[in-house]
């Protein structure tokens, strides 16, 4: 089984989606775009959320100061680095400030990984920032065993979710994959949440997109 991280969520009823699904992680997207949300409505929606899901704040080059203070009132409960946060940024964020770090990186960086993201208590592994689009999951061959716990995005939905579990992530996060027309899907989430939680002896899938 692996955790699942349903990612992007910014209208009240996508946290009633996320108490119904139960992930182990939702997302606020705290970097600019179509699912922002700000500080205060990440309050109002985190008081919503259900206890036991991990909200996680998505960040691209934030301060540090401002990362911290959501960490420190209870807003997220983990930062994901999408920009070129380096080893001292993230050194300070998690030894200085006590927030557990998932830092996403490219496909192509899995041999660099080591690295800055390597002090990282997670990497995601993405095509690019929040493209949705697959990667050919082929090109994480045996490199991605020698990471920190990693995370597997990018154009993960209902159809394949099997054969992205089939890489062996540590976990697997989904955004527009979990959506119909633009906006989360109650269903969607239910089942990605469900086939994650289906033991891996039991999914098929190819290993790549």
């Amino acid at each position: 089984m692996a955790k699942i991280k349903i990612c992007g969520l910014f209208r009240p009823e996508d946290i009633d989606y996320a108490n119904d699904a139960s992930p182990d992680y939702i997302g606020f997207v705290f970097a600019p775009g179509r699912r922002h949300i700000d500080p205060s409505g990440a309050t109002r929606f985190r008081g919503r959320l259900k206890e036991g899901i991990v909200p996680v704040g998505v960040f691209v080059n934030h301060p540090i100061d401002e990362i911290a203070a959501l960490f420190r009132d209870g807003i997220i409960g983990m930062a994901q680095l999408h920009g070129n946060e380096n080893a001292a940024y993230i050194r300070r964020l998690r030894e200085d400030r006590g927030v557990p770090v998932i830092k996403a990186i490219r496909p192509d960086a899995i041999y660099a990984a080591k690295g800055d993201a390597g002090l990282a208590d997670y990497c995601l592994i993405d095509s690019g920032a929040g493209s949705g689009r697959a990667f050919d999951w082929n090109l994480l061959g045996a490199h991605s065993a020698s990471l920190v716990p990693w995370f597997l995005a990018g154009g993960i939905g209902v159809e394949n979710i099997e054969a992205a579990l089939s890489t062996g992530p540590y976990g697997i996060d989904v955004s527009s994959g979990a959506e119909t027309d633009g906006v989360k899907d109650r269903d969607k989430m239910i089942t990605l949440v469900r086939a994650a939680r289906t033991p891996v002896s039991k999914n098929s899938g190819t290993g790549s997109a």
